[in-house]
């Protein structure tokens, strides 16, 4: 009955919703206050905090953005809490305010504190979790948790213009140091048991920066024509969940995401991005087999358009082929 009350507690606790504060310093307070018996919530520096929730064995550290949160949380949570609810996991999340890439030295400074104290070797298991500028800062403090596990969404390898002058997206970051502690992520992962590794092909830069992390411990899989905000597709798809409680239950391999990712026919998303770069390339008989598959299970305005004008291009192409040539008239 003792244990029974306190996940009963537990989960209140965590089912409180966070949104619509009035600022972010609101929003900290209020975290802390709801894991204060259970862990912490601590400033680091002007951008950057931590959150802590201590519960099972298995932790889940999280990289995430004030923005991300909002954007992927209806109660305005840590994308790690709904795991601890489900699984009863221990959870640290890496909060920044903007697109830091964590590249503090009061983030720093934390992470040294955490290795000192021995803080990852409390936990049997231990899963680093980011997508984009997190995923890049997932990989590269994964080192102080030697034998952890990654999943890594769109993550950048660096931003030093001396490696990735190529990556014209970021300019604003190029002043920042990617050389010093915990700078280059495709380094820093090679203590680590197993990292998976998800991006899209299609988006050029994210490709070129998923190929610096070519490593024996790194698995590469592909999500094609899912754009360019891959964590936000996999969150609506209801994946992302998925794919880490696979990865703590040994059984996330290139199968399970082969399968798990044919969920993805299914999303209005992937069914439009897939559309419009059929359309680019004027494919016009996948147009019309997709919009047919589209329409068969709802009322999709764009495909029933797409698969008129296709099946008109087709019919005009059809009648000049046998339309008579000029010359052949005149003979």
């Amino acid at each position: 009955m003792i244990e029974e009350s306190a996940m009963q507690n537990a989960t209140n606790t965590f089912d409180m919703p966070l949104s619509g504060l009035e600022s972010r310093e609101a929003w900290l307070a209020k975290v802390s206050d709801l894991v204060d018996e259970d862990g912490y919530a601590e400033r680091l520096d002007d951008r950057h905090s931590a959150i802590f929730v201590e519960d099972g064995k298995t932790l889940l550290v999280t990289f995430e953005t004030h923005d991300s949160i909002a954007r992927l949380s209806e109660d305005g949570q840590p994308l790690g809490w709904d795991m601890v609810k489900a699984l009863g996991w221990s959870h640290l999340c890496l909060l920044s305010d903007g697109d830091t890439w964590f590249r503090a030295p009061r983030v720093y400074g934390y992470f040294d504190r955490l290795i000192d104290d021995g803080f990852f070797e409390d936990f049997d298991q231990v899963i680093f979790y980011g997508a984009g500028a997190c995923g890049y800062a997932a990989a590269a403090f994964s080192v102080a948790a030697p034998g952890a596990r990654l999943v890594l969404v769109q993550p950048q390898a660096t931003l030093d213009p001396r490696v990735a002058e190529w990556d014209d997206r970021y300019r604003h970051m190029r002043r920042t140091s990617f050389t010093d502690r915990y700078g280059y992520a495709p380094d820093m992962i090679d203590a680590a048991q197993e990292v998976f590794l998800l991006y899209d092909p299609e988006i050029e830069l994210d490709a070129m920066h998923a190929s610096l992390f070519t490593r024996s411990n790194v698995t590469k899989f592909r999500m094609r024509h899912m754009g360019p905000d891959l964590e936000t597709v996999l969150m609506q798809m209801q994946l992302l969940y998925r794919i880490l409680a696979q990865l703590s239950a040994d059984k996330l391999t290139v199968t399970n995401l082969a399968r798990l990712f044919r969920n993805r026919r299914e999303h209005p998303g992937y069914q439009f991005g897939l559309l419009q770069r059929l359309t680019g390339a004027n494919r016009d008989r996948l147009i019309i087999r997709l919009a047919d598959f589209v329409l068969e299970r709802r009322n999709g305005r764009p495909f029933r358009k797409a698969r008129e004008a296709a099946e008109a291009r087709l019919a005009d192409a059809a009648a000049a082929q046998h339309r008579p040539e000029t010359s052949d008239i005149q003979d």
